[in-house]
């Protein structure tokens, strides 16, 4: 059976994350941690990050305020 599955992949591992954001694992699971990072799923052990919620952004906030610092 063909794999009918066109495009990038709906949710993306943590490593996936990671590298589209441009950030280290820390990093990631830090905002995960404060809630700061929408879009993530929970599946057994394993976290998923929907892609959507990462490389769109709602108007006036850039990928930098969902993992923003706190300095």
């Amino acid at each position: 059976m063909p794999d009918n599955h066109e495009g990038p992949p709906e949710f993306l591992t943590v490593d996936e994350a990671t590298a589209l954001l441009r950030v280290n694992r820390k990093t990631l699971y830090e905002s995960i941690r404060l809630g700061q990072l929408p879009g993530v799923v929970r599946v057994g052990k394993a976290l998923r990050i929907r892609r959507e919620s990462i490389v769109t952004s709602p108007s006036g906030k850039g990928r930098d305020s969902a993992l923003r610092s706190r300095r």
